[in-house]
């Protein structure tokens, strides 16, 4: 019998596959991004319907296939299920996670990816932090992961406390990234730096981005 592989990972997409089966694209700690396919996942009484849903976070038994792993079991750690009930948080979560399938690719060590697309989350769960900032935290932060941060194009445009707060996101490691809060002016100029970074450096449209845009 073909060994099982553990991993670590967050589910970041998922979509229906033949009449019961789900087809799901998850970040993990050692693998980076991997598909992964859960045979009867759609059924109701399947072990894995709960734990294949988008952003559930948790331990996945996989076998090994030629092209993509099969679910065997899943040991849920978190299934941020808030986000299945606050349109607007679940919208942002889509977003951090279209960045995050984005940039990440197979095989490559994308664990501070992972731990800012789940800090970025557990921060959208929180009340102590305006959703905008926690976008603009993410785009700054993601960009930066992938060394593609060029900085601000004219540093005068921006306040001393605006350019020290985007130096600590540069600096600071994913996971002690949400620590801190900042006044409107402020915000305004990070969310006018996020949407910067991501026009300059991602060359795809963003679903998630356009639903945004109207909310």
């Amino acid at each position: 019998m073909t060994d099982l592989t553990l991993l670590k990972g967050l589910i970041i997409k998922v979509e229906p596959f033949g009449e019961y089966d789900r087809r799901i694209v998850m970040l993990t700690d050692d693998r980076g991004k991997i598909s992964a396919f859960a045979k009867g996942a759609r059924r109701s009484n399947s072990k894995l319907v709960a734990g294949t849903n988008l952003f559930c976070f948790g331990e996945f038994a996989l076998y090994s296939g030629r092209n993509a792993y099969s679910i065997n079991d899943v040991k849920v750690i978190n299934y941020f299920s808030f986000l299945r009930d606050d349109f607007e948080s679940a919208y942002y979560g889509m977003y951090f996670a279209e960045i995050a399938d984005y940039y990440c690719h197979e095989n490559l060590n994308d664990k501070d990816m992972l731990t800012l697309l789940y800090q970025s989350l557990r921060a959208l769960e929180s009340d102590r932090f305006d959703n905008r900032l926690i976008k603009a935290i993410f785009e700054i932060k993601a960009v930066s992961l992938q060394g593609e941060f060029g900085g601000v194009r004219d540093n005068a445009k921006y306040s001393p406390d605006t350019l020290y707060a985007l130096d600590y996101i540069l600096k600071t490691s994913p996971a002690k990234l949400y620590s801190f809060d900042v006044k409107e002016d402020i915000l305004d100029q990070l969310i006018s730096i996020g949407k910067d970074t991501i026009r300059y450096n991602i060359d795809i449209p963003l679903k998630s981005a356009e639903i945004l845009e109207t909310i």
